[in-house]
């Protein structure tokens, strides 16, 4: 008789974690979530270019990983305490900040603990529900946070059955995906585009990972790789040959971009720390290279280029030993800080403020109303807690007034006040024309609390349009979308579709009750000449003669135009 012992698959039971154990699982998470990135993208309810909330989760991870990837500990609670800190500081977009928080949750419930049973993560799970949905100032339901409460549910009935960490994440991982199914049920803009939510199956996909690591299945730990700052450069932890290169950093545009393609060959190429974060359209890539015309080459191969920044490795080191001396100097009234974030070399006293801006139009128009420092980003390109944190630490006032400037970086910056011994108040600003609003309200010689109130009131008083092209068809709130239609978005709610610019934007305008208001600002986009603007804008005249109309480069991605009234 055959012996068949060897193909029986007995389930593996395991009773106790320790802190090998749980970063090996977290790892095993973040690869898979990393593996399923753009199916969580495609579940994007609005047909907008936007910051994907698989890209946006999945960057969150990999900033854990890089924090526990190499550590030592045995400790359970050490290893959640590294993989809380660096979750926190990377997250990026709304779905990124709430993972994080589900991270110190758990963090916080494994606390103090060597090693942990069933029982013990079933408390932790309970806590990162708990702080997750007190991050969000009004939850709701259908999203993430009714996927991680189910969860917690399901940690607590599988621990109350006696159910080893095996069984019990096998608990949690069914619970996650009926929970996400559900969402449709419960927010009903998911069942009008004809999706789950994104974010609760980002969740998922990250536990099922876990799952499938304490059953044993080997998954390749493919996203460990990360960013390298300069502070490690300074720890020795990168060769001598590698600091002495070139840090280049640049946007590419292009269609059908291949991010691991494109990560792989640059780093063939030479490239060391290579980064490469974004979508088929639009890429931000980081390397050092000792090269740095072959790698600017091969993305002019690709696409075009913006945004491109080269720095000398070895004089940037110096600097950062001579810290504050060499941080002022140049002769053209900005620096360039390791974050990429360009700051006014000028002291603004004991006020500051810190904006969010993408487009060289919009960057320029944000110093010219005084802004110490800008963070690259906004659309598509959410920038990270600690990128945030980095340019609110750069500006010399003690009192800094945060503008996120999109309604998706907005949880990010508010996790900024808890970093920093600096006073920070965030204002809640979802559009640009929001951030331009609220600076025209700073008053230099007011104090701070009047200038955060004043800066409040004055981004509600602005009604913001926006024009770009639908990424893909669907319905939502009556509105129909083919994928290319030309679409307008009034307050970051869809409005109208059609064929013809021009038929929505006055469509969009009449949504806005645009008669009613004094000014409009027109901003234009990448890709739309400024003639091709002054004839949008007769066009509006024409149809508000009273009204005073005024056009600037904007230089915004993706959106052709984006007004604004007061």
């Amino acid at each position: 008789m055959e012996n068949t012992s060897r193909r029986i698959s007995r389930p593996r039971r395991i009773s106790v974690f320790d802190g090998q154990d749980l970063k090996r699982a977290l790892l095993a998470g973040a690869s898979w979530l990393e593996q399923h990135r753009e199916a969580v993208n495609a579940l994007n309810v609005f047909p907008v270019p936007d910051g994907d909330t698989g890209t946006n989760m999945s960057l969150t991870v990999r900033a854990a990983v890089k924090e526990i990837a190499e550590a030592t500990d045995t400790s359970a609670a050490a290893i959640a305490e590294k993989m809380a800190r660096g979750a926190l500081m990377g997250a990026r977009g709304n779905s990124g900040v709430i993972l994080s928080q589900i991270l110190r949750g758990l963090a916080q419930g494994l606390d103090k603990k060597a090693t942990f049973t069933a029982l013990d993560l079933s408390g932790a799970f309970q806590e990162a529900s708990k702080i997750a949905y007190r991050a969000v100032i009004r939850p709701v339901e259908g999203t993430i946070l009714t996927v991680i409460r189910e969860v917690a549910e399901a940690a607590q009935r599988g621990a109350a059955q006696g159910d080893d960490i095996v069984a019990q994440m096998q608990e949690i991982v069914t619970a996650a995906r009926q929970a996400v199914a559900k969402t449709p049920d419960l927010l009903p803009i998911l069942k009008q585009a004809g999706v789950v939510d994104s974010g609760g199956q980002g969740l998922t996909m990250f536990l099922e990972g876990i799952w499938r690591y304490t059953r044993g299945e080997a998954i390749q730990f493919s996203v460990i790789e990360a960013p390298v700052s300069l502070t490690e450069v300074k720890k020795g932890r990168i060769s001598v040959e590698e600091e002495f290169g070139y840090e280049v950093v640049f946007l590419l545009r292009g269609q059908h971009l291949n991010v691991e393609e494109i990560r792989n060959t640059i780093t063939q190429m030479g490239g060391v720390s290579t980064v490469v974060a974004g979508d088929a359209k639009l890429l931000k890539v980081h390397t050092h290279t000792p090269t740095p015309g072959k790698m600017l080459d091969y993305g002019v191969s690709l696409g075009s280029l913006t945004d491109i920044n080269i720095e000398n490795l070895q004089e940037q080191s110096l600097r950062y030993e001579a810290e504050s001396k060499a941080e002022h100097a140049g002769d053209d009234g900005y620096t360039q800080s390791a974050s990429g974030a360009s700051s006014i070399k000028r002291e603004l006293g004991e006020l500051a403020t810190v904006a969010v801006a993408a487009g060289d139009g919009w960057v320029k128009l944000f110093e010219s109303l005084g802004v110490g420092a800008i963070v690259p980003g906004g659309q598509t390109m959410n920038p990270s807690t600690e990128e945030l944190l980095a340019a609110v630490q750069k500006v010399s006032s003690s009192k800094v007034i945060l503008l996120p400037n999109n309604g998706n970086v907005i949880l990010s910056a508010r996790q900024v006040p808890g970093l920093t011994e600096k006073e920070v108040h965030v204002v809640p600003t979802d559009t640009l024309p929001e951030g331009v609003s609220a600076l025209l309200a700073f008053n230099y010689e007011a104090d701070f609390e009047t200038n955060c109130a004043a800066m409040d009131g004055a981004a509600k008083q602005v009604q913001t349009a926006e024009i770009t092209t639908a990424v893909r068809s669907v319905q939502i709130d009556g509105v129909y979308v083919q994928q290319g239609d030309v679409i307008g978005l009034l307050n970051g709610r869809l409005v109208v579709a059609n064929s013809d610019i021009l038929r929505v934007i006055h469509d969009t305008l009449q949504r806005m009750k645009a008669g009613q208001y004094e000014i409009f600002t027109l901003y234009y986009g990448e890709g739309v000449t400024r003639e091709q603007a002054d004839e949008t804008a007769r066009q509006i005249k024409s149809w508000y003669p009273d009204q005073e109309i005024e056009v600037h480069s904007g230089g915004q991605p993706y959106y052709a135009y984006i007004l604004s009234a007061e």
